[in-house]
């Protein structure tokens, strides 16, 4: 009896494996294989010089034969494709008992893949061992396998029915093709020489993109979809819980996910600085080992995605699709139904791609929505809240892990009566202060024990020092995680820095004993730190460039390097990147290209708040520090902006331009990519009447007038055109109030001096 090995190159089965299978991962799903299906058709001697590939562990080419790692051919190829198609009814009949089936296709739909399966297994035996056709076939059955599969289990409309019979019709054509070829007389074995050897392998690639195209369509619709990307747990950039603390609430959270009968909202409150998103963190990585986690958006003021309330359910729904099949399936059928959704009203989110999909698929997911208070809302009680209330009720199988500040919009949010009769509420900076002392003890010593073992100090620190340490810390692991970062640097002996941050002249009585009152603790440290690293050998003259730079560091629409903020300032990089340098401890920081921000939101709420950030030479200001950022990136798009910077030719959408992401990052810098797409968010944030008002109503009519159609061709290539709607609006309201004529919108589309034609915005 002749049987084909399940065997399939390495590269195909990635292909599957990220093409097909990976739709548990947030971020956009990359196809290797599309980029490789095009190079192929371009470069046919490579794809006949890959070869088969040997020694590999078989690949089951269909799930439910899992017993066998040979396909039969033949009469006995029929007989596996019976008994699949048979054991598929079964399961679809039992999912009928439980009222969990899909909607049925015809009976007849999967068994037009017999014919299919019997050509390409009849080909596969006259094949010579060494040519990559016998592989390929190998794959192809597989996936065939699984496009079966996916037609008996998925539910299917109307649109979708029709996209299966397009499939169906393109294959049935392919296997007539096939069989063509296949009976034509020829010496056997077939190889790479034979007549028609071509003819079959171009067959196989047709065959292989037919149902690749359809498989992926589903990829397709979730990477489209507009919502935040790397919002979810694993890109939040935060450490869980140091083993052995938190026990108390962690326990208690680990109770509430697995007991349906609990209320299905969980809100952890806590102050600044006491712990909810290493606790969201470590919750969100438990609940996903046990397969419970649906979705999760970590919030932060730092990124403008992550910030925009607006994104939350859109993202929290397109995670939903990729690990449920079942949800997916409504999801993928919405969106083709209602491409805007995303654009709708909160409420309209809400009820279409989470509530109607969870009903659907009946799953129970666990949902975690991390620091809710970072997300910009107007609204006197959180808009998103208040659209949970409404909703909570009915989708029962859910449950929300929200934590947050307790800021009267949260407070407000979780008030609301609907919502507060389903929530549970844990309060971080009201559990037992001996508790917490603990688990800040056992934190410095885990910490400060790799530091000494790393840099060879012994003894050291003393019980005393701990003692004073956790005094200070008062309750804060927000301020036990700078302290060791300011400890914890390559160029400073731990032992004196330890020594010199204990005696600070900032040390008093209060500390430690004025628990969580007006961030006592955490203004004397990071006033320290300031201190310290701008001390009076710096001189006055630089307090202006200091406060420059951390206010852009600060009030970035999205985190910027700091090559990036010194070319926006129009300072030398070789400035800003030691500045940053100095205060690293209050930092997420790595180098000069890498993205720099405050490792905990509490140092932004310091710096921009007079009455606790009391020296005025790191005070931010935020009105005029925006007001100037906006300034900066005006003046940098005015000097640096060119007609087609990209190189591209006229009358060439962007969509087929197949390099124009390295085009991008070619001539279009971090910097001005920044300047076009966020100078008018800065402008929104400054007060018109500012004293650096007339800078800006001059800069900003000389752009208007100058270079107004270059920046709409960068943003056109960057595919952010929808942002001049915004930005325009936002530069004629700040016109219209410094009550400057504004000239006629076509004076505006007028091109500039030297440019007879501009590219149009695709």
């Amino acid at each position: 009896m002749s049987t084909i090995p399940i065997a399939a190159s390495e590269r195909e089965q990635e292909g599957e494996r990220e093409g097909l299978s990976n739709f548990t991962d947030a971020g956009s799903i990359q196809n290797p294989t599309v980029t490789e299906r095009e190079s192929e058709h371009r470069n046919p001697q490579k794809r006949e010089n890959q070869g088969t590939v040997t020694g590999r562990s078989p690949m089951t080419l269909a799930s439910h034969v899992p017993k066998d790692d040979h396909l039969q051919v033949g009469e006995d190829a029929h007989e596996t494709v019976q008994s699949g198609k048979t054991k598929a009814a079964e399961r679809n009949q039992e999912d009928r008992a439980t009222g969990s089936a899909a909607i049925p296709m015809d009976e007849e739909t999967t068994d037009k893949f017999n014919p299919l399966k019997a050509t390409l297994s009849a080909i596969y035996t006259t094949c010579n061992e060494t040519i990559p056709i016998g592989n390929k076939i190998t794959v192809l059955l597989s996936r065939i396998n699984a496009l079966e599969e996916q037609f008996d289990s998925r539910p299917s409309d109307v649109e979708e029915q029709r996209r299966r019979s397009k499939v169906i019709q393109k294959l049935n054509n392919i296997e007539k093709r096939l069989r063509v070829l296949s009976e034509e007389p020829r010496p056997r074995p077939l190889n790479d020489h034979s007549q028609g050897y071509g003819d079959i392998f171009e067959l196989l690639e047709d065959l292989r993109e037919t149902v690749f195209d359809y498989q992926v369509y589903e990829a397709a619709v979730l990477n489209g979809f507009r919502c935040a990307r790397r919002a979810e747990f694993r890109h939040s950039g935060h450490g869980g819980c140091l083993k052995g603390t938190r026990g108390a609430v962690l326990d208690e959270i680990e109770l509430w996910t697995g007991d349906p009968a609990k209320p299905p909202v969980y809100w952890l409150n806590g102050l600044a600085g006491t712990g909810k998103t290493t606790i969201a963190q470590t919750v969100a990585e438990r609940v996903f080992a046990c397969g419970q986690l649906g979705a999760s958006f970590f919030c932060s003021r730092d990124f403008e995605d992550r910030s925009n309330i607006q994104l939350i359910f859109p993202t929290l729904a397109v995670q939903l699709a990729r690990k449920y099949t079942a949800f997916r399936s409504h999801f993928v059928r919405l969106v083709r139904s209602d491409p805007e959704i995303a654009h709708e009203s909160l409420y309209n989110q809400m009820e279409k791609l989470i509530v109607r999909p969870l009903n659907e698929s009946k799953i129970s997911p666990v949902i975690v929505i991390d620091a809710l208070d970072e997300c910009q809302d107007e609204e006197p009680a959180s808009a998103v809240l208040s659209i949970l209330g409404q909703f909570v009720s009915k989708i029962p199988k859910a449950k929300f892990f929200v934590t947050g500040r307790p800021e009267p919009r949260v407070r407000e949010g979780f008030r609301l009566p609907m919502l507060a009769e389903a929530t549970d509420v844990f309060v971080l900076h009201e559990v037992e202060p001996s508790r917490v002392d603990n688990d800040i003890r056992l934190f410095f010593g885990h910490k400060f024990s790799d530091l000494a073992r790393r840099r060879s100090l012994d003894d050291w620190p003393t019980k005393e020092q701990l003692d004073l340490l956790c005094e200070r810390a008062g309750g804060l692991f927000v301020y036990a995680v700078a302290t060791v970062k300011s400890i914890d640097k390559p160029s400073t002996n731990p032992r004196k820095q330890l020594d010199l941050l204990l005696r600070s002249p900032e040390s008093s009585s209060r500390e430690g004993k004025t628990r969580l009152t007006a961030n006592t603790t955490l203004d004397l440290l990071y006033t320290s730190i300031l201190r310290e690293a701008f001390s009076d050998v710096n001189g006055p003259d630089n307090d202006p460039m200091v406060r420059s730079v951390l206010g852009a560091m600060i009030l970035a629409a999205n985190p910027l390097s700091p090559s990036t903020i010194a070319k926006v300032l129009g300072l030398d990089p070789e400035d800003v990147f030691p500045l940053l340098s100095s205060v690293q401890s209050l930092l997420i920081f790595r180098d000069i290209d890498f993205p720099v921000r405050p490792f905990h939101k509490s140092f932004f709420d310091f710096l921009i708040d007079p009455d606790r950030c009391t020296n005025q030479r790191f005070h931010v200001f935020p009105p005029d520090h925006h007001l100037q950022l906006s300034i900066d990136c005006l003046n940098l798009m005015d000097r640096t902006l060119k007609h087609n910077m990209c190189g591209l030719k006229d009358g060439v959408a962007n969509s087929d331009v197949p390099d124009l992401k390295e085009r991008i990052e070619e001539f279009i810098d971090p910097a001005l990519q920044y300047a076009c797409r966020s100078w008018h968010t800065h402008l929104v944030e400054g007060p018109a009447t500012s004293l650096a008002a007339p800078q800006i109503t001059f800069t900003l009519h000389r752009f208007l007038e100058r270079q107004l159609l270059l920046w709409l061709e960068v943003l056109s290539v960057l595919g952010a055109v929808k942002n001049a709607v915004n930005a325009l609006q936002a530069a004629v309201g700040l016109l219209k109030v410094r009550q400057v004529p504004v000239v006629n919108e076509t004076d505006f589309l007028r091109p500039p001096s030297g440019v007879t034609h501009t590219r149009p915005c695709p």
